[in-house]
Parts: C-alpha cells; structure tokens; sequence
C-alpha cells in the first residue's frame, strides 16, 4: 500500500464508523483517533487499489466449512496487517464503471438498533438499489422490519457480524471496541449471523463487513474461505452517521464512478437521509447510475 493511501485512511479513521460505535468518538488498540466525531474533509475519498475489483463469491457453492477447520488452519497464524486494508478486500467496484454502489450498515446493540425510515422510504421513492450490511443484534431488534427489507429486490442484505466486532485474530480494538481474539473467535463473528441470514433469506449472504470495518489479513482469509467476500468502502459517506446533512451531500454527491459508499441506517437522528436525499440527484445529473455490490461483481 502506497504512503499516500495509508495517510489517507489514517485521516479517515477518526470519525468514519462512530456510528457503529454508538455516536462516540474513542480509542482503538494501535488504531489512530485524531480529532472529533466528523473531523475528516467530507470530500475525502480512499483510492482503491488493484485487488480492490469484485469478483463472483462462492457462496452459494461453497462446502461448509467448520469452526474446528478454520481453527486448525489458522489457529497458529500471525497477522500482517490491521486496517481497512487486506488482501482480498473490495474497496471499489470495477475500474471504468460510472455505477456507484450505496451501502448502509445496521450495526444493532445499544444505541444502535434505531430505524432510519426517511433514508429506506427516499431509496425507495427514487428506487435506488441499496447492499445493507445488517448485524445479528439489528435483526434480534427489528424482526419485522428486517423481514420487510429482506423481501424487496431493491435491497440486498449483507453480513455485518454476529456481535458487531472488529475482525482479529490477535484481539485488537477499534474505536474502543474490543476485536474477536482468535481463529475461533472470527468463524463465530461471521458463522453466527451467516447462518441466521442463511435461513431467514433462504440462500447464504455474498458479502461481509465487520463492526468498524477492521480486520486482519488472517481474518480477511477467514471469510473468503466461509464464501463471503470482505467489503469494506472507497468513500466514507456519514463519518459514522455523525456527519451534518450538508456534509453528507457533499461528500456523497462528490463520489466518483466506481466508488463504494458506506453510511448508516441506525441512526435516524443524523444527518444520513436528507444528505442522500441531496446527493443522489447530484450524481444522476453526473450520469451515474446505482448498484448493489452483487450486481457489480456479476
């Protein structure tokens, strides 16, 4: 990874995904966190690099592999990385397209399982397709909603984890919130809200994010081998649904083709929906299109 890049996601780190950390700003083992809630510029956009492309998931295909499996095999593994970044991790979709694929985390837990109906009823006034990454604690919390935006083509629904936890095998923290400890530890973080969605959607989830977005390099190994694909994002929409409407217009509205968006669906309160709602016929008029991360790497 280039110097550049890696300053740049280390100015992201401050804020990007406080909203998955309940709205707080805090520190996170080895982690930087520099300045407040929102402190990144909300144009700031991480360049993808060249192992950044979708490629087909096996997901639906894939044998199932066992907790004992992916302890065996990785049980003894020391990592290389901890970040946004890893091998095998999408950051963008392929390189010349003019699509953009929104996606919105539901990170669920405490100060986390809120709905934000104004950001779900404007996708779908404008029907603008949408990957949302739902946690296990999200779907335990709103049964009935979950169910209501798993039927609808729209959207497609993803695996945000089981406990909403950074995904380590060594134990480490972001944003004050403590990483799965070892091999076993991820398989459960992973396994866990796979085989619920698994049976509530009734074919396996094709993409993975962790809480925070962090993982190793082992981790990141981890979930391919369970036939997922690790997503994490190229523009930091919402600074963890703390950023002000204006910012999120802003920086959604500047998002360039290929870009994949994160922001949040928990929280109501933030500036999220009418930010969106101000981008979204910003990048039309650009000629932009949207897509669900399924759709991309098809």
């Amino acid at each position: 990874m280039t110097t550049g890049r890696r300053a740049v996601l280390a100015a992201m780190a401050s804020s990007v995904l406080a909203g998955c950390a309940g709205r707080k700003s805090a520190t996170s083992g080895g982690t930087p966190t520099s300045g407040p809630p929102g402190a990144p510029a909300p144009n700031v956009t991480a360049t993808p690099n060249a192992t950044a492309t979708p490629t087909p998931t096996p997901s639906a295909t894939a044998p199932e592999v066992t907790r004992a499996e992916i302890v065996a095999r990785y049980g003894h593994a020391v990592p290389n990385t901890w970040g946004f970044e890893a091998p095998g991790v999408v950051h963008a979709l392929p390189k010349g397209r003019r699509e953009i694929a929104l996606t919105f985390d539901a990170c669920g837990g405490p100060g986390g399982n809120g709905y934000d109906k104004a950001l779900i009823d404007f996708l779908r006034s404008r029907e603008v397709p949408a990957t949302l990454f739902i946690n296990s604690r999200w779907i335990d919390a709103n049964p009935a909603l979950f169910r209501r935006l798993a039927a609808e083509p729209l959207f497609e629904i993803a695996n945000h984890g089981t406990r909403h936890r950074p995904l380590s095998v060594t134990g480490r923290s972001a944003y004050g919130i403590p990483g799965t400890r070892d091999a076993g530890e991820v398989y459960d973080e992973i396994a866990g809200n796979r085989a619920e969605l698994t049976r509530l959607l009734g074919a396996p989830p094709r993409f993975f994010r962790s809480g925070t977005a962090y993982c190793d390099d082992v981790a990141a190994r981890i979930v391919t081998d369970l036939g997922e694909r690790f997503a994490s994002f190229s523009v930091n929409g919402d600074g963890g649904a703390t950023f002000t409407p204006e910012q999120v217009r802003t920086t959604v509205g500047s998002a360039p083709g290929g870009s994949i968006v994160i922001c949040h669906m928990n929280h109501p309160e933030g500036g999220t929906a009418p930010g969106i709602a101000a981008a979204v016929p910003r990048l039309l008029a650009r000629g932009h299109t949207f897509v669900r991360l399924s759709d991309a790497s098809a």
